[in-house]
């Protein structure tokens, strides 16, 4: 009987045999640790989130964070704004016109965008690309808004350090740990479960 190589069956070496063994032994390996990391990822990991009803905008994401720029971004509850044409987290305090020069704008790095929906109601959308988690405008919005605005930890972007820093300097505590399959608390969201660190 040959091989398709056309080498005798009877032929095939110790070495060769040891080889297709150990190839085997590796894949099945590598298999089983692939599933195991991602059984672990969805039934029992943790991530790190922030929680929002405990946050007090401090401005520490946007320096603590070992990623430059900051993991951590703005998110807007759309479902709560009031598309104020006087918007807090978008204009500096004490602005008497309400136009979209950069010195009347609060975001560091612009990162928020003011569109015209209809009389008197504007539209706030973020980049999150330009977005530092500085939260002034979170700030602004909490003090003399309605709240939408929230820092989030955006699970694309964080290295889910095994010890944040971020969470080490937070001085309100904020940062939680959350189950991997549902890593973000959502403002209101009373049903997500956290640990603290």
């Amino acid at each position: 009987m040959d091989r398709d190589d056309g080498v005798p069956v009877d032929d095939i070496t110790r070495r060769e045999f040891m080889t297709k063994c150990l190839r085997f032994g590796a894949f099945v390996a590598v298999g089983g640790i692939s599933g195991l990391a991602g059984r672990r990822a969805l039934f029992g990991e943790e991530v790190w989130q922030i929680d929002p009803e405990v946050c007090n905008q401090c401005g520490r994401c946007a320096t603590e964070c070992v990623i430059k720029p900051s993991a951590v971004k703005c998110v807007h509850a759309f479902d709560i704004c009031g598309y104020c044409d006087l918007c807090f987290a978008y204009f500096r305090p004490a602005t008497m016109e309400f136009d979209t020069g950069a010195e009347k704008q609060l975001c560091p790095t612009f990162a928020i965008t003011r569109t015209f929906i209809e009389h008197p109601y504007y539209e706030y959308t973020f980049d999150e690309t330009r977005c530092i988690g500085c939260a002034k405008c979170v700030k602004g919005c909490e003090t003399f808004g309605n709240g939408s605005l929230y820092l989030q930890v955006r699970r694309d972007r964080c290295l889910n350090c095994n010890r944040c820093s971020i969470a080490a300097a937070c001085p309100a505590g904020a940062f939680v740990r959350v189950p991997a399959d549902r890593p973000y608390l959502l403002k209101g969201d009373e049903g997500g479960k956290a640990s603290r660190p």
